[in-house]
């Protein structure tokens, strides 16, 4: 537990939280000084399984960069995940009633306040500081709050396929999934119990952020027009209900193993706070004196936060005299979800600056063109 009764967490919105149980993961040798030390912001509906503590062990959602020999290194680096506040893999955050008869609304949370959790957990674990903190999506505006607000916790920051300020068109998808969530009967205006939530709701929302997680391209190299296979013993006869094309199952299937894992109330909340993040809306000017390492990774194929995101917190930073290294892949067609994935010239940019003495005015290396080894589902 965070945050006890002499030491509570003040959230932006000046609610106060105490007794905060936060989950986290530790991988690599241990690191008392946090020199070698990396955390690993996750995205929307990630957890703090980063990645296998054993050939044996259950998958991450990062294998492709974290491990033995990945660019993460967890032979050299310790790195630590841990669930965001206001998530549903044991950080506290909005539960579904179980033994409770009483509903009580979770508070309204921001970006800066998952920050300030990961900070004191930091505190408690007696972690100086740290040799990276790295993130994309949601992670990545996780990274980007801390480097503006305490430059001086890491000499490094990773921003991925991020985002300062979600621009109307991601508002309005985000906006659609809530809609789907709260317009399910089961809802019951949040106060639902464990097991009898508003999975329909979910679901939906679910098929409607994949599609900004994947492009355009590579939904068409994936499905095309090609239609789903009959279920065995069923008619012949057309169905106006469900059309009968393949990458409407996928859509499904996407929403089925969402709903499986994670909470909808969970949802609304960090949705939430990524249409309230505005990272440059109040002064950062104190970056510039920490001499932050920073660099900034996008895709071309990324229509969710696409080039034109990096390219404004590169001016922004620019504004306070802070220089910034930007890696574009121009060619991997997973979309946004491409920095999930085993895109070979990415990863090893990222180990490459990982890996080098850390020196704030580092050149950008400019545009590389790779495929992604991988295609496989993952989630952002």
């Amino acid at each position: 537990m965070l945050f006890g009764a002499d030491r509570p967490l003040r959230l932006e919105s000046g609610r106060t939280l105490t007794d905060v149980p936060v989950v986290f993961e530790r991988y690599g040798p241990p690191d008392p000084t946090g020199a070698d030390t990396v955390f690993v912001c996750h995205a929307l509906t990630g957890d703090a399984h980063v990645t296998r503590h054993r050939p044996d062990d259950a998958p991450g959602w990062w294998e492709s960069m974290v491990g033995p020999g990945r660019p993460i290194d967890t032979d050299r680096f310790q790195v630590i995940c841990a669930n965001v506040l206001g998530g549903c893999s044991g950080t506290l955050g909005p539960a579904p009633l179980a033994d409770r008869t009483t509903w009580v609304p979770f508070p309204q949370i921001t970006v800066a306040d998952m920050v300030a959790v990961h900070r004191e957990l930091l505190r408690r674990l007696g972690v100086g500081r740290l040799h990276a903190v790295v993130g994309g999506s949601l992670g990545g505006m996780q990274a980007l709050e801390w480097l503006l607000r305490h430059p001086q916790d890491a000499r490094r920051y990773g921003l991925i396929a991020t985002s300062a300020q979600l621009s109307t068109d991601n508002l309005a998808f985000n906006a659609i999934g809530r809609a789907a969530i709260r317009s399910d009967p089961r809802f019951r205006g949040g106060a639902y119990r464990a097991g009898e939530g508003p999975d329909a709701g979910l679901g939906i929302a679910r098929m409607v952020g994949h599609l900004t997680y994947m492009s355009g391209e590579s939904l068409q190299a994936k499905f095309d027009r090609d239609l789903a296979p009959v279920p065995r013993g069923a008619g012949t006869e057309a169905d106006a209900a469900r059309g009968p094309f393949s990458v409407e199952r996928y859509l499904e299937h996407q929403a089925d193993k969402l709903v499986a894992r994670f909470d909808a109330n969970s949802y609304l909340c960090l949705t939430n706070a990524m249409d309230l993040f505005d990272a440059f809306a109040t002064p950062y000017e104190k970056v510039a004196g920490a001499e932050p390492d920073v660099h900034l990774f996008s895709f071309e194929s990324d229509r969710l936060y696409g080039v034109e995101h990096s390219r404004h917190i590169m001016e922004q930073l620019d504004k306070v005299g802070v220089s910034c290294a930007h890696f574009h892949e121009e060619t991997a067609r997973g979309g946004h979800d491409a920095f999930l994935m085993d895109v070979d010239e990415y990863l090893a940019a990222v180990a490459r600056w990982l890996a080098a003495p850390s020196h704030p005015n580092v050149p950008a290396p400019g545009s590389l063109s790779v495929q992604p080894r991988s295609s496989h589902d993952v989630d952002a």
